[in-house]
């Protein structure tokens, strides 16, 4: 699929691609859903999310935590209130640590509550982005606090690009389990 470049495409990229990943999981049965990646999914790649999510819980989370940074940043610099992307001390060069956190903070969460919780923050980034017109999504440098790039970027990223990333690992934990 395209990298989305207008509010329609954005909007209709996110929402096909939520589905995509949602029938993915539902194909789980709740013991799969809730178990453990096997260590062949661990070492399934070089980046770090292969050795960081540790099961499909990790997952969700990981897709709803990104949702909130985008939606407290986007709201915070809109109250104007300049605020960066992440939270400090973490810059796109330290994320990393961030995502570990997310992680971590998480572990008492049910796979079935991570669930809840993305739908509901899939569903306000949705909102958000219709609050926008196509120039405040894709003109770059539109909001100075957008940098150099575009407001509706961030939303891609957030949203239709992040479920790919997740699509690919589930189908991984997918055919692992199959053999």
């Amino acid at each position: 699929m395209p990298r989305p470049t207008t509010k329609s495409e954005l909007l209709a990229a996110a929402s096909a691609s939520f589905t995509k990943l949602t029938k993915l999981w539902d194909g789980f049965t709740p013991e799969q859903a809730d178990a453990p990646f096997p260590a062949a999914l661990l070492t399934g790649g070089t980046e770090a999310h292969w050795q960081r999510d540790k099961c499909l819980r990790d997952v969700v989370i990981h897709l709803h935590e990104w949702q909130n940074l985008v939606t407290v940043w986007v709201s915070a610099n809109q109250a104007g209130t300049l605020t960066g992307f992440f939270p400090e001390p973490y810059t796109w060069r330290n994320y990393a640590a961030l995502n570990e956190q997310f992680v971590r903070q998480h572990q008492n969460t049910t796979y079935e509550a991570a669930r809840d919780l993305l739908a509901a923050s899939h569903q306000h980034v949705l909102g958000m982005i219709e609050g926008f017109s196509n120039d405040e999504l894709f003109t770059k440098k539109h909001f100075g606090w957008t940098g150099t790039t575009s407001l509706g970027s961030y939303f891609v990223s957030a949203t239709s690009s992040h479920y790919e990333w997740a699509a690919k690992k589930t189908r991984t934990y997918a055919r692992i389990l199959a053999r």
